[in-house]
């Protein structure tokens, strides 16, 4: 079975973060911010065994 708990943290401090810099409208940086938590997440679910 699939464990989601890691990546779910994973994005949510992601998307906590990248609001916060759009709270300073850094929109670029929000966006990294959110592809890179994608990315990891994605390889935390794929490599589960």
């Amino acid at each position: 079975m699939t464990d989601y708990k890691e990546p779910y943290y994973l994005l949510f401090n992601a998307i906590t973060d990248a609001v916060e810099v759009l709270g300073h409208l850094e929109v670029q940086a929000a966006v990294k911010l959110l592809e890179e938590a994608q990315l990891k997440a994605e390889e935390l679910v794929l490599n589960q065994d």
